[in-house]
This record gives C-alpha cells, structure tokens and sequence, in this order.
C-alpha cells in the first residue's frame, strides 16, 4: 500500500517475509528498531498495523553480520 505522499506501507506480513521470519518475530523487531507504525481500518472493521517499508528496509541492512569469531586462535606450528 502507498499513501498519498508515496510512502510504501507493509503488512505484518509482508515484512515477515521480507525479514524471513515469523510475523511474530516481524513484529518483535520491528518494535525494537523502532520502525514507524500506521494503523488502517482492514475489510474485517479492524484496525490493522502497517510499517513504513523504507524504515524496515533500513533497518534490516544497518543491522551487523554475523560477527567475528573471537574465541578461535590461529594454529601455531
């Protein structure tokens, strides 16, 4: 979904498989990073969440790889 100032809006969904992960997880993480949250009236009469996809997207490549592995040494010989 876009809105009217061109913004991409995704579903729970959406940024679970973006992220590769479970919705719960999605929405776990996408509450720590932060991530700017809507709130849209779905076809069940509910409110439903929508993320800003710019925000997931962001986030997800600024976040660190999977890190060095400190605790091996070099052989010596």
């Amino acid at each position: 979904m876009t809105d009217d100032n061109g913004r991409e809006w995704w579903t729970i969904a959406q940024v679970a498989a973006y992220l590769g992960v479970k919705e719960a997880s999605a929405r776990g993480q996408a509450s720590r990073w932060g991530i700017t949250r809507a709130h849209v009236t779905g076809a069940s009469g509910r409110a439903e969440a929508r993320y800003d996809a710019a925000e997931i997207r962001e986030a997800h490549a600024a976040r660190p790889g999977r890190g060095a592995r400190t605790d091996r040494r070099p052989r010596q010989g």
